[in-house]
């Protein structure tokens, strides 16, 4: 099993950048297909980004989409969140998630670790 640890959250003015970053230990983090979820109160967790264990593909949900860049490092067991341009309504928990040897998906169910979540707060 994966363990993630997310870092690098804080508080950022409208307009302005944050870069993300999640460290992974446990098992062999290549084979695993890398997620950034948020969550809000009273809202579900919803996808915000994928990449690939090769990093040859990603994705993105439409409302990040231009802003947000997920990178990663197998090497360094590392993947990482570039947030530009960010909104209030960004404002969020961000998690990272990992399923193992599968494709990009926006179902959090289908992810099989998670990080205990790092906040980001967008102000106006």
């Amino acid at each position: 099993q994966v363990q993630l640890v997310e870092s690098g959250g804080g508080l950022v003015q409208t307009g302005g950048s944050l870069r993300l970053s999640c460290a992974a230990s446990g098992r062999t983090f290549s084979s695993y297909t890398m997620g950034w979820f948020r969550q809000t109160p009273g809202k579900e967790r919803e996808f915000v980004g994928g990449i690939s264990w090769s990093s040859a593909s990603t994705a993105y949900a439409d409302s990040v989409k231009g802003r947000f860049t997920i990178s990663r490092d197998n090497a360094k067991k590392t993947v990482s969140l570039q947030m530009n341009s960010l909104k209030p309504e960004d404002t969020a928990v961000y998690y990272c998630a990992a399923r193992w040897r599968g494709t990009i998906v926006v179902d959090r169910d289908l992810y099989d670790g998670w990080g205990q979540g790092t906040q980001v707060t967008v102000s106006s």
